[in-house]
């Protein structure tokens, strides 16, 4: 919430008001965590400058089924307007608006319950040079470039852009782009060229939300060696298998009681 304050007490006068409530709405959103409200405010083109009769359309994107949202504006001080009463056409679920200075303000989707969106501030200057800067909020990552307009039509003249009132670039090509805008990057941007110099508008950036959650290998326990059986058997029959499946073995043993019996024979002789 600071930060916005901040932003609105660097903007020169008299765009503090208009800028002020759009600013604050936004901030109050993020602050309570309330980033998704029923409905938002959809503009085309995004941006936040415009000459004079260059059209914008505005529609309320409402989620469900809710019923009763319409584009409003607050162009002057404590004077709630909607769209299709003294400025804007209707067409279909849109708001078309052909921009004149006075259209300048901040708009956004009201219920009739009071329920509010989003809120952007437009800007019609009187002069020569706008800034095309996205007048929704942009994500974390996003590739975003600023352009430096003269009288409607696309022009390569020299520009320098400034953030907060520094300047933080000189480009030859008239625009300029933020391969991957961070929060630092939120804040005041003008620009100026041999033309003229365009209004502040002020750029939101929003956090890109939790990284993706890593999905956790679930990894099955070894499976253990089987177990090496106890042989359980009588002693006898231990020797069988012995003698059965040793053929060497058995041979020398049938060798010995055969040693055994001749001596025991020689023996018995010598005592005759």
């Amino acid at each position: 919430m600071e930060q916005c304050e901040e932003g609105y007490r660097r903007m020169e006068e008299p765009r503090r008001y208009q800028v002020l409530l759009s600013t604050l709405v936004y901030c109050s959103l993020r602050q309570g965590g309330d980033l998704s409200p029923p409905a938002s405010l959809s503009i085309s083109p995004d941006r936040s400058q415009f000459f004079k009769l260059e059209s914008l359309s505005l529609s309320c994107e409402v989620q469900g089924n809710s019923t009763g949202w319409r584009v409003v504006r607050n162009a002057e001080r404590g004077i709630l307007t909607e769209c299709n009463t003294d400025w804007g056409k209707e067409q279909g679920s849109s708001c078309i608006v052909s921009l004149i200075p006075s259209d300048s303000g901040v708009y956004w989707c009201e219920s009739g319950s009071g329920e509010h969106s989003n809120a952007v501030n437009i800007t019609v200057p009187d002069g020569a040079v706008i800034l095309e800067s996205p007048a929704l909020p942009v994500t974390e990552g996003d590739s975003v470039t600023l352009r430096c307009r003269y009288k409607r039509i696309p022009s390569d003249l020299t520009a320098d852009f400034y953030k907060d009132g520094s300047l933080i670039r000189t480009e030859t090509t008239g625009e300029m782009t933020i391969p991957a805008v961070s929060k630092s990057d939120e804040g005041l941007y003008k620009c100026t060229n041999s033309k003229g110099e365009s209004p502040e508008s002020w750029m939101t950036v929003t956090d890109a939300g939790p990284s993706p959650t890593v999905p956790v290998l679930s990894m099955s326990p070894p499976i253990p060696s089987p177990a090496v059986p106890v042989l359980s058997m009588s002693l006898p029959r231990l020797l069988c298998s012995l003698l059965v499946g040793s053929p060497y073995l058995l041979v020398t043993i049938i060798l010995l009681v055969k040693c055994c019996r001749s001596r025991t024979q020689g023996d018995h002789v010598e005592e005759e």
